[in-house]
């Protein structure tokens, strides 16, 4: 990859993951996607349902196994490791899902959940654990009352504080954020957004994080991955980017975004394909406006347009 950074703590080569169908055809959720995210780097991934966010979320942690592909962490090939070795290695990749909800023990307090996790991780006593509770509550900014209460006496905006405090209880250097702020009321979703902007910054941390919100991934990242079909179709510093669309599906997206009347509205026709059954060659073609009878014959590669950004259509004659 081009547009890979010098140093890659986190990198994903050739990814492609896909799922058994009962109508006979695979479905293809990742397709040959390869990224790079350097140390203390925030790697925003957008696109529309289906587009294979959260599943390539899921192959950067080793929650799935890719089909084809690897996935690297600080140059270790994560499928070289074995089921004891993965165990100790998630210490440093973790992720906060979108309902945090879903994602806590509503039978644990939550002071045990994240004991639970300390212990685990850091192979300390009860009494440090709970020392250490208190810290990474304090650091999410919640009270140490909070120690005793149950999931379900605590708000959505809570929990997610929660959820983000769980994930940092192994101390990790990589965290996957898959839309977790997308189940939370507007008034709340900026101070989630500002405090993974502190965490990260005052942690180090290295973040991919997923979202269909564009405004959202623009406040975060530094830079961002468009996905459409599970395939990669822009990918570039986010400015850039959001300045500068270079392929004909960002630009919609964009267009379509809120806040955005300045641009030129690209209307796509007809409903994402099945990735049972992906159109040929370009698999945005069936809804480009500016789609020619030669995207049908080839997958466009990834090719540079500007340093670090790069996209995947062959019109480099049209200014989207």
């Amino acid at each position: 990859m081009t547009d890979a950074p010098a140093r890659a703590l986190v990198e994903g080569k050739g990814l492609s993951k896909w799922f058994e169908s009962s109508k006979g055809a695979p479905v293809r959720a990742v397709e040959n996607v390869s990224f790079a995210i350097a140390e203390r780097e925030v790697l925003g991934v957008v696109g529309e349902s289906g587009s294979g966010k959260s599943t390539l979320g899921r192959l950067a942690l080793r929650l799935l196994e890719p089909s084809v592909g690897a996935m690297l962490f600080d140059g270790q090939d994560l499928a070289a490791l074995d089921a004891t070795a993965l165990r100790r290695f998630r210490r440093n990749m973790q992720m906060v899902f979108q309902d945090p909800f879903a994602s806590l023990n509503a039978r644990m307090t939550i002071g045990a959940a994240l004991e639970e996790v300390i212990v685990l991780h850091h192979g300390v006593g009860r009494r440090e654990a709970r020392e250490r509770a208190r810290t990474l509550l304090s650091q999410v900014g919640l009270s140490p009352a909070f120690l005793d209460r149950y999931p379900r006496a605590c708000s959505g905006g809570q929990r997610q504080r929660i959820a983000i405090a769980r994930a940092l209880a192994p101390s990790p250097r990589f965290i996957v954020a898959d839309e977790p702020v997308s189940a939370l009321d507007v008034s709340v979703q900026a101070e989630v957004l500002n405090l993974l902007a502190e965490l990260k910054d005052r942690l180090a941390l290295t973040m991919m994080f997923i979202s269909h919100d564009l405004s959202v991934v623009e406040i975060v990242s530094d830079r961002v991955m468009v996905l459409y079909l599970g395939r990669i179709m822009e990918i570039g510093p986010t400015a850039d980017v959001y300045e500068r669309p270079r392929h004909p599906y960002t630009a919609a997206l964009l267009s379509a975004a809120p806040g955005q009347a300045a641009r030129r509205p690209i209307v796509l026709q007809g409903e994402i394909p099945s990735p049972s059954n992906p159109p040929s060659g370009c698999v945005f073609r069936t809804r480009c406006p500016f789609a020619v009878s030669d995207c049908a014959a080839t997958v466009p590669a990834l090719d540079a347009v500007a340093p670090l950004h790069l996209k995947a259509c062959i019109r480099d004659d049209i200014d989207v």
